[in-house]
């Protein structure tokens, strides 16, 4: 992987349309994932991703996307025909990715349109209707209107799945391989995935012909910009731990994470009888209910927002400074996930988990899978006693300096800033 810090985006051969754009958002220099798959991508090559959001994957490949089809030229639009098709697993993520794609394809002349459920479809097949040259969408609704009519996969020239690890969490691998199957064999393809269990290499072995692959902060890992902490609480305590945590963070824009939808809810409405302006997103709210609350807090007009994993999974919001476990996952990878909502395009942040007797062996589990002891914050109001790591079974052994398997752990110390921002 290229690790040139004077590589810039002109470098590594982008049309001048994409320089021009990437320009007008400040970005200049590539990050990670970007400097090591867009060369591989404008070259032609089948390519897997492992990258968490947050490390600028999107950018690394709606640029070689929108290259290639800018450098084909001009074409009639045949209505309902895009020549790319990218699947995402859920509305926000789509959302943001079409945004990507408005953002670096403004000096394109390039048309794209986002399809996903929750909402009516006439605006959408009004969109294929005029021609379309890239759509961005949500399986479920892709195969609706392919089923009505409205979309043909047989001018698709590339083909993107991004999220893999979430779409089969969720339940859509049926809904990709019937996408797969529709589509023609000759065609360039990637795939980006947070994590990469057999599963996804199995999914990815069916459908991409020796592809590069590129691997980016891997998933046992967590990103040294991000302060990590645990406050040790009763499960009657943690409202209260809560609004004292926020009282400590004045000013700050927070992300509370919960594992139910109405622990969301919850939440958010004690919140704002507390005087905090809060709101809740997860999967029972309406697609507008949803973007209304996004909007609300990137422009900052909602501090807190209170989220569900699979909710929040899409959610790409600039200056989040702290975000809030106030209960630990089921899975120890979406701790990962969850915590990459903050510091992202190079920025610090902080992280802050709640833990109660019941959630003990949940932060074990996360404590083994990013191999660091995460550091207990016993100097709050509502401390507990923290039960021995040793005596759960699951103490991580000090190190006496960083190893090739730990060097993205948080290490609390001192770091130069570089000042970079990265393409989203």
């Amino acid at each position: 992987m290229n690790t040139d810090t004077s590589l810039t985006f002109e470098t590594l051969g982008l049309a001048r349309p994409l320089l021009r754009a990437l320009d007008a958002r400040g970005y200049q220099h590539p990050s990670p994932i970007q400097a090591a798959a867009i060369p591989a991508l404008l070259a032609g090559r089948d390519l897997i991703g492992c990258a968490q959001t947050g490390t600028g994957k999107t950018a690394s490949f709606a640029l070689p996307i929108l290259q290639r089809l800018h450098a084909e030229g001009r074409r009639p639009r045949r209505p309902g025909a895009p020549r790319a098709l990218v699947l995402a697993p859920t509305r926000e993520l789509a959302i943001q990715v079409g945004e990507n794609f408005h953002h670096y394809g403004r000096f394109t002349g390039l048309r794209h349109t986002v399809i996903f459920g929750g909402v009516g479809q006439n605006p959408q097949t009004r969109a294929l209707r005029a021609g379309v040259d890239i759509v961005v969408a949500t399986p479920g609704r892709l195969l609706d209107l392919h089923g009505q009519g409205f979309i043909h996969f047989d001018q698709v020239g590339i083909f993107v799945l991004d999220e893999a690890d979430r779409m089969l969490d969720m339940g859509f691998a049926p809904d990709v391989r019937r996408v797969l199957d529709q589509l023609p064999r000759r065609r360039h393809s990637m795939l980006f995935s947070a994590t990469m269990p057999p599963a996804i290499r199995s999914l990815a072995e069916s459908f991409l012909t020796d592809p590069e692959s590129v691997n980016v902060a891997p998933v046992s890992s967590t990103t040294d910009k991000i302060k990590q902490s645990v406050r040790h609480v009763a499960r009657e305590d943690k409202t209260a731990l809560l609004l004292h945590t926020l009282e400590e963070h004045a000013g700050a824009r927070v992300l509370v994470f919960t594992r139910t939808k109405h622990g969301a809810d919850r939440i958010a409405r004690k919140l704002s009888h507390a005087r905090h302006a809060a709101a809740a997103i997860h999967g029972n709210k309406s697609q507008s209910a949803r973007q209304n609350a996004l909007e609300a807090f990137r422009a900052g007009r909602t501090r807190v927002l209170v989220a569900t994993d699979i909710a929040a999974r899409g959610i790409d919001v600039r200056g989040i400074d702290l975000v809030i476990n106030y209960e630990l996952p089921n899975e120890p990878e979406s701790y990962v996930h969850r915590i990459g909502r903050t510091a992202r395009a190079g920025a610090d942040g902080r992280a802050v988990s709640f833990c109660d007797a019941t959630e003990v062996g949940h932060l074990r589990s996360i404590e083994r899978l990013i191999r660091i002891d995460i550091p207990i914050e016993a100097g709050h109001p509502f401390a507990v006693e923290a039960p021995s790591r040793r005596e759960s079974g699951s103490h991580v052994p000090a190190r006496r300096g960083p190893t090739k398997r730990n060097r993205y752990s948080n290490t609390n110390r001192p770091r130069r800033r570089t000042g970079r921002r990265y393409a989203a």
